[in-house]
Formats: structure tokens, sequence, C-alpha cells
């Protein structure tokens, strides 16, 4: 009971992902819909062994008509087809990609048209017709492991044309998760049919391994691997707008340090060094900004920095500098360029740690969350 619950879920969150990646603007790729139709497939995959499992094939047999087809022929296809198209290789403009589709056509005829008769009832396969179709019906057994195999190894030789470190890394390990999959689920047939090997309860390991994937490539094929996208992305953007400015413009970062004592006012020149280094220097994008650093900026110490800022803003360091952060976040919402890239990448762009201190820092400043401000501005 708690295994088909299990397995449930997985379907579920497989196909909400999948439609999450097909259908928002922040996942908007050839690559990344490829990768939606593989999550697609395995849910599938995984739902037949649910409605097998739950004995649902008894009460409406129409459904063997999809469960019959074998979806395993397409769902390597498609991890090919990410990955391709991930890294950008010429491949993905070939016609002849469309060949790789045959076996899983095959597979679809010639289940629906033998099921059709035996499940549907709609027509009648005469004897002499059906022993042909059983014939060809058995005969994906011996095209569906030098298929998947093969088709496997020949992905892989593309994974070396990615050009980006984190990318080849997500996608070796993706690529690796998926042979293991299938390798294991080709000798589990393989066992079967030649030595009568009942492996059922294997297949339910598998089908759990297959729930395992689809949330790993949630979380780092999705999330992760997107939020240090966008994070390169909003640096790029951010280091370009600011090279495009003036030099002339730029208030030289070459301070005194001269240890004068001064008033601690917004005339106090160590304040409005640190004030130049906020605003022209952007340091508050670093997330390991502390107080120590920024004393060694300026020439003063640790404590100095305190006082100055408690002293002139009556705020605290952290609040300080969470201040600079949120007014730039605010102001690449307000940009079109950035509207493409995700607020959590926005907000750890900009010096916050995690996603909990940059929506309690925004909301503290703002009266709202980041998401209520984006929409309110659009």
């Amino acid at each position: 009971m708690i295994f088909t619950i299990l397995l449930s879920i997985a379907v579920f969150q497989g196909i909400f992902l999948g439609v999450i990646i097909l259908k928002s603007p922040l996942f908007k790729s050839s690559a990344n819909n490829y990768l939606a139709y593989a999550i697609f497939t395995l849910s599938l995959l995984i739902l037949n062994l649910v409605f097998e499992i739950v004995e649902i094939y008894k009460t409406i047999p129409l459904l063997r008509l999809i469960d019959n087809i074998e979806w395993a022929f397409i769902f390597p296809v498609f991890i090919f087809l990410f990955i391709v198209n991930q890294v950008n290789h010429p491949v993905r403009h070939s016609k002849n990609i469309r060949w790789l589709f045959v076996p899983f056509l095959y597979s679809a005829v010639i289940n629906i048209f033998n099921d059709l008769d035996k499940i549907a009832g709609i027509y009648y396969i005469p004897n002499a017709a059906n022993t042909v179709v059983e014939g060809l019906n058995n005969s994906q057994i011996f095209i569906v492991p030098p298929f998947i195999i093969g088709i496997l190894i020949y992905t892989y030789t593309f994974i070396k044309y990615s050009k980006d470190r984190q990318e080849k890394k997500w996608v070796t390990f993706l690529w690796a998760l998926v042979f293991t999959l299938l390798f294991s689920w080709v000798i589990l047939i393989l066992a079967a049919l030649f030595f009568n090997y009942d492996g059922s309860s294997f297949m339910m390991f598998l089908a759990l391994f297959g729930t395992f994937l689809i949330h790993l490539t949630a979380y780092f094929g999705v999330f992760k691997f997107r939020l240090a996208r966008d994070k390169e992305g909003i640096n790029a953007l951010l280091n370009k707008k600011m090279s495009s400015l003036d030099k002339d413009s730029m208030i030289n970062s070459r301070f005194n340090k001269d240890n004068t004592v001064e008033s601690l006012t917004t005339d106090n020149h160590h304040f409005k060094n640190l004030e130049n280094l906020c605003k022209n220097n952007h340091i508050y994008r670093d997330s390991t900004l502390s107080r120590e650093k920024v004393a060694e900026k300026l020439g003063i110490s640790a404590g100095y920095v305190s006082q100055l800022v408690n002293t002139i803003t009556g705020q605290n360091f952290s609040n300080y500098i969470n201040h600079y952060r949120v007014e730039s976040v605010k102001k690449m919402i307000l940009d079109s360029e950035f509207e493409n890239y995700s607020l959590l990448a926005i907000g750890l762009e900009s010096g916050f740690t995690s996603k909990t201190t940059f929506y309690n820092a925004f909301k503290k400043a703002t009266g709202m969350t980041p998401n209520a401000f984006r929409n309110t501005h659009k």
C-alpha cells in the first residue's frame, strides 16, 4: 500500500514538473521541452506499474491499449534530444533524428492493431494474419536491448561538447542515472525471457529508482542548474551595465586612510567612502560581506564601521547592507532586461544568502514580497 502511494505521488509530481517546465517562461528552451517529455514518459511508465499493482486493468481493460505500447523506446530518445540541445550540438537540426522514433512508432502501431482485436473487440484478425501480428509483436523484445543501450551510448558521446563545466557535470549525472535505470530494466527483461526469472520485486525497485530520478531532475536539473544559470546571466548583465557607464563619472575608490578623528555625520569621509563602495563598487553583492571586510577596505577598525553606520543611519551594519541589496533587487525587477530571470536568482546575485533572508529583508523594507512587487509593477 505504501509502495503504491509513493509511486502515485511520484507520477503526480512528474506530471506537475513537466507542465511547469513546458509552461513557465523561466525554463523556456528546446532542451527543457525534451526534458519535460522525458519526465512525462517516465511518469507514464510508473503509472502503468501502479495500474498493474492495483489491478485496474481488470476493471478497465481498455487501459491495456496504453500499457502495451513500449514507451521505453521513446524515453531514451527524449533524453538524447535533451542532451544534444542542451550542449547545442549541430546534430539537433539533422532530419535523420526522425529515424529514432521509428521503433516507438513500430511498437505503437503493432500493439494498437493487436489490442483493438484482443481487448477492444472492434474487429477480428483471422488466424493466419494473427500469427504474423503476434510474430511482429514478439519481435520487439529483440529490438529493445540493442536500441536502448545503443542510443544511450551514442548520447554519451555528445556530452563532451558542453562548454560549461557545471552543465557538463549535471548532464553526465542525468545520463548516468538514466543509463543505470534502463540498463537494469533491459537485463531484467532478458532474464525473464531466457531464464524465467520472476523480476516483479526488482521491477518495483526500478520504479522507486525512477521516482528518485524525477526528484533529482527537479532539484538539480531544473532548480539548481537554472538558478546557477540565472545568476551567471544576471552577473554578466550587471557587469555589462557597469562597464557602459562613463568612467569619468565613477568616483575614485582610492581612499584616504588618514585616521584623523572626524564627526560622526554624513560628511565623515570614511562614511562617504563606504557609501561609494556600496553605490559604485556594489560591494553588497558579496554574500560573505562582513564588517571586517569593509573595515579592511576603509582602513579603519570593524568597531568604528559599526559606530559610523549605527550613529549616522540609525541602522545596524546588516540592515544597512540589506538596504542596498533590496534597492538592487527593486531596480532589476523594474528593468525589462531582467524579466526572464527568477526572483530568487536576482536576490542571491544581489548578495542575499538564502531565499528566507531575501524575502524577509525585502518585505521588511517594502511591505510586500518580491513576487507581489513584481506583479504590482508589471
